[in-house]
């Protein structure tokens, strides 16, 4: 059943099938049946199942860092959109979900491989249809499949899904008795809303991770600048943000303006990766660009002025 790694063998078929060593003696591996790979490893150039040894690179930190922000954006959204103009409480609930997030992301890291430490061993990341290794089991007969569906990218893939479910039960252990105690100002039904939105965005973003991480882990960094952009020119049209004085009257709007700047330098360092920082740092530079680009030309593109001209021209 089993032969040395000096016997001729049969091809083992399938973009990810490979064989697990079974026993090593000196130089001479002994392999399994062509299969799939075990949890951790996956198929090197000689379709040898072989143990994922290295470290995530910088963009897969990124990577990582993206998919965690997204329930703690959308935390501090909804928190923000149900707490009420006059509600004192938006801020320690924007707190408590950072406290949520964070914890969920340190607890997901110590229960990593390797266990108890904040770093993680992982596989690279070679091309997209590592993400999707279930598309690519082969039919020798075309009759019989081959499964060899792995997680080709280990840990990338399922870190997420063990991250959001920690999220979700420290936000169910913590924020509903944050929110009795301290959301006097909001009616019984509204004060529980942010938590219900993310009863239901959590689904969301599972399945989106499970349908197109890998479409994420290459687009994300261009979906960052866009949607920061959007919601930065959405959010500053909606608040009549026109002139410089009009951010300082509210310290909440100063925080939105550099909460986007952030995200817009975090997704120009996930473009540029920092590779040549000579070349990409200045790049920084750009960040406060939008910014203040809409504010030198919103007082040119006010609807009742442009009325108003189009008035007097006739």
């Amino acid at each position: 059943m089993f032969r040395a790694a000096v016997d001729i063998q049969p091809a083992c078929l399938g973009l990810y099938c490979g064989r697990t060593v079974l026993s090593v003696n000196g130089s001479v591996e002994t392999y399994g049946d062509c299969g799939v790979c075990p949890r951790g490893q996956r198929t090197d150039d000689n379709k040898i199942c072989r143990e994922c040894l290295g470290s995530p690179d910088r963009y897969d930190w990124l990577y990582l860092g993206f998919m965690a922000m997204l329930p703690l954006v959308l935390h501090w959204f909804f928190i923000e959109w149900y707490s009420g103009k006059k509600s004192s409480s938006a801020v320690l609930q924007h707190l408590t979900a950072l406290l949520e997030c964070g914890v969920a992301a340190v607890v997901t890291l110590l229960l990593s491989d390797p266990v108890g430490s904040l770093h993680i061993r992982s596989c690279p990341v070679k091309k997209l249809s590592d993400w999707y290794t279930m598309l690519y089991n082969p039919s020798p007969d075309y009759i019989t499949t081959v499964h060899c569906t792995h997680e080709a990218v280990y840990p990338l893939y399922t870190i997420v899904f063990i991250y959001y479910a920690f999220c979700l039960v420290l936000m169910m252990l913590l924020r509903p008795l944050l929110v009795k105690k301290i959301a006097c100002g909001l009616g019984r039904s509204d004060r529980f809303k942010s938590i219900y939105a993310a009863l239901y965005f959590f689904p969301i973003l599972t399945v989106l991770q499970a349908v197109g991480g890998g479409l994420l882990y290459y687009a994300f960094p261009y979906i960052i600048l866009v949607l920061s952009l959007f919601t930065l020119a959405v959010y500053m049209s909606a608040s009549e943000v026109e002139f410089f004085k009009d951010l300082l009257v509210r310290k909440k709007r100063l925080v939105v303006l550099f909460s986007h700047w952030l995200l817009h330098a975090y997704g120009i360092i996930s473009i540029s990766k920092l590779d040549k920082l000579e070349q990409d740092l200045p790049l920084l530079a750009l960040v406060p660009a939008p910014a203040l680009f809409y504010l030198m030309t919103a007082k040119y593109t006010e609807p009742s002025r442009i009325l108003s001209e189009g008035g007097n021209g006739h």
